[in-house]
């Protein structure tokens, strides 16, 4: 990316092992990724130009000398922050704390390529038991970012059986959080969000409700919806402040605000009259999917749920800058790139 809708395709050398930790990993499917739409939309020219994609499944093609338990041939799937997961703050479930560790396509190269080096590769990929031609690789990649993340809100805000659930934000992150709510036993889970065909795949994984309306007028459908209470939890995947500002209000007292969509502004309200007064707890961040895919990955395997539904439409690497645009414009909620 160059700057501000500009992202462009071009030839880079191959990436190569720097550290006996590395591993060299063939790109099979990546993605673009909701977060990459705000610097899509605000990147200045004198940032650029950054490598882009954080998401992939891949092919092993080379380790480091220190690399066990992975060889040439293994697929994989990557969370899209490399660590060592050894480490005390791996061992606690907060791998995107790692001090060996950090984000591809920060300081790393960018997964929406045809290779990429992996750092901390070993305590990174995940193998999985399938080929390049499963039908299951569009399921797979969500346990890359955004199937993790929705899980991660929904841990974080403590859902269970007796938790009501607001979601706001109707991308793949927030679809899958309700994905997650539901899997976590929540029986009232109202989405935020007012694009039919999303809002839709989104009482498919398990919106009981849907409010359209934003703002203020959003709070009071919530809180109408819940008899003036609001939710014990609100899980907030957009990263704007109005998204904030909605989850303020439409969180219930003693509830709890989980954020996990990447904050575009640096503060927020959390005094007396927002938080503090009715006892609200705000938590989440980005989320360590390392700590996840273990658990999340057998239900994908077996069929159970089908968290590659977010994907709807394909494009090939060329036509990635086509594919950001069309997000950029709400024609996709997700874009699949293939090599």
């Amino acid at each position: 990316m160059y700057k501000a809708g500009d992202v462009r395709v071009q030839d880079t050398p191959d990436p190569v092992i720097e550290r006996p930790t590395d591993a060299i990993v063939r790109i099979v499917r990546s993605c673009v990724c909701g977060s990459d739409l705000h610097p899509y939309r605000t990147m200045d020219a004198s940032d650029g130009p950054v490598p882009m994609g954080h998401e992939f499944l891949g092919v092993v093609e080379e380790t480091g000398t220190e690399v066990s338990g992975l060889k040439s041939g293994d697929m994989v799937v990557s969370p899209f922050a490399y660590a060592d997961n050894t480490c005390a703050y791996c061992q606690e479930g907060f791998q995107t704390s790692c001090p060996r560790g950090g984000f591809f396509a920060a300081g790393t190269g960018g997964a929406q390529a045809e290779a990429v080096r992996v750092p901390q590769a070993q305590g990174t990929l995940v193998r999985l038991p399938v080929g390049e031609d499963s039908a299951l690789l569009p399921s797979l990649l969500t346990l890359a970012d955004v199937y993790g993340t929705g899980h991660h809100a929904a841990k974080q805000a403590r859902v269970g059986e007796r938790t009501t659930v607001t979601v706001i934000g109707d991308g793949a992150v927030g679809l899958l959080a309700v994905l997650s709510a539901r899997q976590l036993g929540a029986e009232r889970i109202i989405l935020m969000g007012r694009h039919r065909s999303r809002t839709d795949l989104g009482r498919f994984f398990g919106a009981t409700d849907v409010v359209a309306e934003r703002g203020q007028e959003g709070i009071e459908k919530v809180r109408e919806l819940t008899g003036g209470q609001g939710t014990h939890a609100v899980l907030e995947a957009v990263g704007h402040m109005p998204a904030y500002e909605m989850a303020v209000g439409a969180v219930r007292p003693g509830g709890v605000i989980s954020r996990v969509g990447v904050p575009q502004y640096e503060a927020a309200p959390v005094g007396f009259s927002s938080l503090f007064g009715p006892n609200i707890t705000l938590t989440g961040g980005p989320a360590p999917v390392r700590a996840y895919i273990d658990e999340l990955l057998p239900a994908v395997l077996d069929g159970t749920v089908d968290p590659g539904r977010v994907f709807d439409r394909t494009v090939s690497l060329d036509e990635v800058p086509e594919g950001y645009g069309a997000m950029d414009r709400r024609e996709s909620l997700k874009v699949l790139v293939t090599p």
